[in-house]
């Protein structure tokens, strides 16, 4: 097969790893809720239409989906309005929706419209004058803010946070004055003084603000460190009490609320070890030198820009996710790439695969620099 080439293997190995353990983790979620029953079955369905969805996308030219950037994100930012009257409620967020049976959430289909739409915008722009530079920083800041005041209202942290890393990742590739990073820093220390003082002195003007339910998610998250959690706790117990090899299959050491989805990392190592944790963190780190390095070797600007937001959320997510299981940052709903339970995040991210594997293997798409083959 001609996506699998020879230096693909630096990619297909730990990524097909990683899909392992998962599988495996599901088998046994079902020890812990019945709820995750079909969780086997769900997880091994949406990595076969992952690998179906990366072969499909080497078929086509990818750099035409550029030209549907636009309506694409229009139609992302319609489904995020969608859900806020029709989706479903899960642990105080309303973040899915149902269409002809098929439950996705919306915020992760926004993730990559947002990736195109920006980078199509930032790869035809010239500037000219620092009046150019404005223009174009307040147009990617307000496309930018549209999503995200969407999700905020479902509310979903997260999400937000993967709109702002595809934001600043495409404004660096930006030709403009060091004064605009200087202003942005500036401004971003300005309201998180602001939205502080409310939080410590005027709560009850915050809560109008924002609502009930983001205060107190932004209130789990400044109070982390207290140790009040009861998923970090059990999760932490069950990392620290794990052997070698884990406790095996059809067997739970501790229960963990989300265990396959935000904890996954902590229910693995207590499942199958410290070996499950090591290679795990081993495979991740494969991937993403791997992609760097390919990423880096893309001499299309347009490609490379895109490229680069992907593994800027792919790292936000392995970092975060795993931190939040060792209990370095406050428990948010960040999954862990390939291998938390949840078909829209893993079809997204095979989708984003799809389309660096095809820039990788485009003609006249890299630099003269020696590449892996």
């Amino acid at each position: 097969m001609k996506v699998i080439k020879k230096y693909n293997l630096f990619l297909f190995i730990p990524l097909l790893i990683i899909n392992i353990i998962s599988i495996f983790n599901m088998y046994n979620a079902r020890y812990i809720n019945s709820v995750y029953n079909n969780a086997l079955i769900k997880q091994s369905i949406w990595f076969l239409l992952g690998y179906l969805i990366i072969i499909i996308l080497q078929k086509i030219k990818v750099k035409k989906i550029f030209k549907y950037a636009k309506p694409l994100y229009i139609l992302s930012n319609i489904l995020l309005i969608l859900v806020l009257f029709l989706g479903s409620s899960t642990n105080g967020a309303k973040c899915w929706l149902n269409i002809f049976g098929f439950t996705f959430q919306p915020s992760e289909l926004a993730k990559i419209s947002l990736s195109l739409y920006l980078v199509d915008i930032v790869s035809n722009v010239k500037i000219k004058s620092w009046k150019d530079e404005l223009k174009i920083i307040f147009k990617l800041g307000i496309i930018t803010l549209i999503p995200s005041l969407l999700v905020f209202l479902e509310p979903d942290t997260g999400a937000i946070i993967n709109f702002l890393i595809i934001l600043l990742i495409t404004i660096s590739f930006l030709k403009i004055n060091k004064k605009w990073y200087i202003t942005f820093i500036t401004l971003s220390i300005f309201c998180i003084i602001i939205f502080f003082g409310l939080y410590f002195y005027f709560p009850n003007i915050l809560i109008k603000l924002i609502g009930t339910s983001f205060f107190y998610r932004v209130d789990r998250i400044i109070n982390f460190a207290n140790g009040n959690s009861y998923q970090l706790e059990n999760a932490l117990i069950n990392i620290g009490a794990s052997s070698f090899f884990g406790v095996g299959f059809k067997n739970i050491l501790l229960y963990i609320p989300e265990a396959p989805t935000d904890f996954i990392f902590a229910f693995s190592t207590s499942n199958f070890g410290i070996i499950s944790a090591i290679l795990i963190l081993l495979s991740y780190l494969i991937i993403d030198i791997f992609l760097f390095y390919k990423i880096n070797k893309i001499n299309n600007f347009k490609n490379k820009i895109f490229s680069y937001t992907y593994l800027g959320i792919l790292l936000f997510h392995e970092i975060y996710n795993i931190s939040m299981n060792l209990g370095l940052l406050p428990i948010m709903g960040i999954p862990l790439p390939f291998l938390s339970l949840g078909g829209t995040n893993i079809l997204i991210n095979y989708i984003y695969l799809g389309f660096l594997l095809n820039f990788f293997r485009q003609k006249n798409n890299f630099t003269k620099s020696k590449v892996i083959s």
